[in-house]
């Protein structure tokens, strides 16, 4: 090999590391993870599902967990305080989640700011916003839009709200010939499901599953129940089914379970639940209640 020719491949060689240091230097600066805290189980699942491999997601409810009344430990504030992105909804669904945020100055995005939302009662009877929009499909897809924002993932983003759809489609016909219209419920949870789907919800609670009627409300709910014709009484999986099985009993109805979805229990997240998969137990458990072709 001539002196030229050597040295042309030395020069090659050098360009060559340097071309493939600069690609890894590149590739290691592109995708970075980002801290994203959310605040429960749905939100949590969407900024997962929607980031893939450009974020670490801690959901703030553990698993088992129900929600209303979330508590921070002192390591929950602090992770909220470092997050790239807190995710959340506001309105007094989780106060101490919000709390946070305004103190730390976080990063937070009230993922129901500017929703038109409906309004119930809270357990003292008092006027509360319901903010479960995630179980209405479509609503939730708005919501999954806004995580998308966020993470500058668009492409994702789609991905998730084509499955949404899907969904919604899957529950359009599933509930479009029923006998009965009447969903019987712990609490008042699924008020946009119901209006989305032409359904009827009757709660037994407010907005929160922690309210304990008076004998005289009780025995006016079993009386609802009965007239309403309804044949099952839903009770959640993250609450007590004692108030659910007391009317049913005295309706003379049974019980069967209704997810809210607002966290997973243990079992479910060791059997690979997800907010799909329990979305369609939830309309397998709705078409035989309301007796549905």
């Amino acid at each position: 090999m001539s002196y030229s020719d050597l040295v042309k491949t030395r020069i090659v060689t050098i360009i060559g590391i340097g071309l493939f240091a600069t690609l890894v230097a590149a590739a290691a600066t592109a995708s970075p993870t980002r801290r994203v805290v959310a605040a429960f189980y749905p939100v949590a699942y969407a900024a997962q599902e929607i980031g893939g491999s450009t974020v670490v997601v801690r959901n703030l409810t553990p698993a088992g967990a129900e929600p209303h009344d979330l508590e921070l430990k002192p390591s929950d504030v602090v992770s909220v305080q470092r997050a790239d992105l807190v995710l959340y909804l506001g309105d007094g669904f989780q106060p101490a989640v919000e709390k946070a945020v305004a103190s730390t100055h976080a990063h937070g995005v009230d993922l129901l700011a500017g929703f038109k939302l409906s309004r119930g009662k809270d357990e003292q009877g008092n006027p509360a916003v319901d903010p479960h929009v995630w179980l209405d499909p479509l609503r939730y897809a708005q919501i999954a839009s806004r995580i998308g924002r966020a993470l500058g993932r668009p492409r994702a983003t789609a991905a998730y709200i084509a499955r949404l759809h899907a969904l919604d489609a899957q529950y359009r016909a599933g509930l479009a010939h029923c006998t009965r219209k009447t969903i019987v419920t712990s609490h008042a949870a699924f008020g946009y499901l119901a209006a989305r789907y032409g359904l009827t919800q009757l709660a037994l609670e407010g907005m929160s599953p922690e309210a304990e009627p008076s004998p005289k409300a009780l025995a006016k709910l079993i009386g609802e129940v009965r007239r309403s014709q309804a044949t099952t009484v839903f009770f959640e999986t993250l609450v007590s089914p004692k108030l659910a099985e007391t009317v049913a009993r005295n309706a003379h109805v049974k019980t069967a379970v209704l997810d809210p979805i607002e966290g997973l229990t243990p079992d479910a997240v060791e059997r690979g639940a997800t907010y799909f998969t329990v979305m369609r137990a939830n309309l397998v458990a709705l078409r035989l209640a309301l007796g549905c072709s």
